[in-house]
């Protein structure tokens, strides 16, 4: 006889949690859900996920709990709020958080959760945008204890095609914050770069095939600059807000261990320019425009 797989919980049906969760039911885990608004759980329901009133009583019919949610500060009302997973939690839970946050304070929350109910902290976050949700395709890095990675690893690799363990509890969150780095600069040079290639006359919507397996080839490249050359930005795949709350975190990690990040620096401002032009709920393919409207 198999063994009965675990009850999940999933908190955070947004753009990359709808998507997961379609995934979990599709591999046969008992799922309940949980979103602010109710209404974006709807297909999952009648996929044959339940729904929880709140963050308590979703954690208290789960095994484990896996949140994907905004930021650092809606992490904290949902884990520590009224009815939220700490009042639902017991010991042998397992809390597993795909949401990028800031390392220092999952530290001090998973610190604080244990130490009020018993549950264990992995800090989870991913890489790879909604197309790598919906595939299953998406990197995972890893914090927290070597047993509750591997007794959350089968749930993780229904979602991803790389599971990383990088350390203590945090480590994943730092990993992540590395990742956005490098993927929000990017963004903002082939921004640059594709305006730059429209000035000087050169049709922009063939660099990603020209720069294809060169040096500057990278996911983004591929993603966003066709975008921006035909000025596609919808559907909205991912946020500016998003990229700019990494930047930020990433801005402040390095001010906390005294290392340098003068690029990340310049990307936030760039991007925080952009977001306070009406742009921080639309995709980063818009970033061109940046540079469009100068002309």
């Amino acid at each position: 006889m198999s063994k009965a797989l675990p009850s999940l919980g999933f908190a955070g049906i947004g753009l990359m949690g709808l998507p997961m969760c379609q995934r979990l039911l599709a591999a046969g885990y008992p799922l309940t859900v949980w979103n602010r608004s109710p209404d974006k759980c709807a297909s999952l329901l009648a996929a044959g996920a339940r729904l929880a009133s709140n963050p308590a009583e979703l954690c208290r019919s789960s095994d484990m709990v896996v949140l994907c949610l905004a930021d650092t500060a809606v992490v904290r009302e949902v884990v520590f709020g009224a009815q939220g997973i700490a009042q639902g939690g017991r010991s042998g839970q397992l809390l597993i958080d795909c949401s990028s946050l800031e390392a220092t304070a999952t530290r001090e929350m998973a610190a604080e959760l244990a130490a009020r109910c018993g549950m264990a902290w992995l800090d989870a976050p991913v890489s790879g945008g909604v197309a790598g949700a919906q595939a299953g395709s998406l990197a995972i890095m890893v914090g927290g204890e070597a047993a509750d990675l591997q007794r959350a690893r089968p749930v993780l690799q229904v979602l991803g095609q790389r599971v990383t363990h990088m350390g203590g509890v945090g480590a994943g969150q730092v990993t992540k914050t590395c990742n956005q780095m490098i993927v929000a600069c990017n963004a903002l040079v082939i921004a640059e770069v594709v305006a730059l290639a429209e000035r000087s006359g050169v049709d922009a919507s063939l660099l990603a095939d020209a720069l294809a397996g060169g040096f500057a080839d990278s996911k983004p490249l591929q993603i966003l600059a066709p975008q921006m050359a035909k000025r596609q930005f919808e559907p909205v795949r991912w946020h500016v807000r998003t990229l700019l709350k990494d930047l930020d975190g990433a801005v402040k990690l390095s001010r906390e261990h005294g290392a340098a990040t003068p690029v990340s620096g310049l990307a936030a401002q760039l991007m925080r320019l952009h977001g306070g032009q009406g742009y921080l709920e639309k995709d980063p393919a818009t970033l061109v425009e940046l540079y469009r409207s100068e002309e």
